[in-house]
């Protein structure tokens, strides 16, 4: 194909060079796919279930009830004063949509093998339709979590909402960005370690009891804070509570999660950029 006949193409499809590369001009043309896929993910997730949409409110409500009876009322684990319904319930709510995100990213070329084999497009725009859509789910629960503090707000409930509330978007975008690096690794791997994908969700689990969602990090032994320090989550679910039902933001905390975030993400575009080049002969 001579020269005049390959500019006269509207999209050159060609090999990256850098494993770094995103791509968002690229990913913006397929922003109706984007949006197709966020729609599918959050639509059909509960599409055939008989309570449908109700399941975003009966999810949490049943798990912080559960935390509530067995840890609160039978263990009487501290919540550091606060009530304990609301205590759990800060952590499960931005835990959930972390935990979401990270499952589901993390099998996205397992899942999405047959399309990615059939037809071209940017593979980045599954991973991001998947953070964009539990973002929705996230809107959802967090508007409940509003509604239960306001409900005991009104009788009379001892907490104080700090001036920080503004930063809640921030924190959302640190649990979306390492969520999304976390996936990308992890999917990448599973392409030839298969293993990996039956101890996501066990490992998930795990991960949630030593990231201060029901136990906060004032009780762990002094010998184990700084272990658990290392975790980027904490710093995240800890200021979450401490905006919402008062307490001291661990700033230094929340400076180590981003650095951590953003480098692991950083890890991930290197990994999934690798990986998708020659993914197909090995999944």
């Amino acid at each position: 194909m001579n020269k005049e006949n390959t500019e006269n193409w509207d999209i050159v499809i060609e090999p990256k060079h850098s494993l770094l590369k995103l791509n968002l001009a690229e990913v913006w043309r397929y922003k109706d796919l984007l949006l197709m896929m966020i729609r599918r993910d959050f639509v059909t997730y509960y599409k055939q279930t008989i309570l449908g949409p109700i399941w975003f409110f009966i999810q949490p409500l049943l798990t912080t009830s559960t935390f509530t009876l067995i840890l609160g009322k039978v263990a009487k684990l501290s919540t550091d004063g606060k009530p304990d319904f609301l205590f759990y319930m800060a952590g499960i709510t931005l835990w959930n949509y972390f935990a979401d995100c990270l499952h589901k990213t993390s099998t996205t070329f397992k899942d999405n093998q047959n399309i990615f084999g059939k037809v071209y497009f940017p593979r980045l725009v599954v991973p991001l339709s998947i953070v964009i859509s539990n973002l929705l789910k996230f809107g959802i629960q967090y508007a409940l979590f509003l509604i239960v503090l306001c409900i005991y707000w009104f009788r009379g409930e001892s907490f104080c909402i700090s001036p920080f509330v503004l930063i809640t978007p921030l924190l959302i975008l640190l649990m979306a960005t390492l969520s999304l690096g976390l996936g990308m690794i992890i999917t990448s791997l599973t392409t030839k370690y298969r293993d990996l994908y039956f101890l996501i969700q066990f490992s998930i689990q795990l991960l949630m009891y030593g990231s201060s969602v029901i136990i906060p990090i004032s009780m762990a032994p002094a010998k184990y804070v700084t272990l658990l320090k290392l975790n980027p989550i904490v710093p995240v679910i800890e200021s979450f509570k401490a905006i919402y039902l008062g307490g001291t933001i661990d700033w230094m905390g929340l400076g180590y999660s981003f650095i951590m975030s953003f480098f692991i993400f950083l890890i991930g575009i290197i990994i999934f950029n690798k990986t998708e080049k020659n993914f197909m002969d090995t999944i």
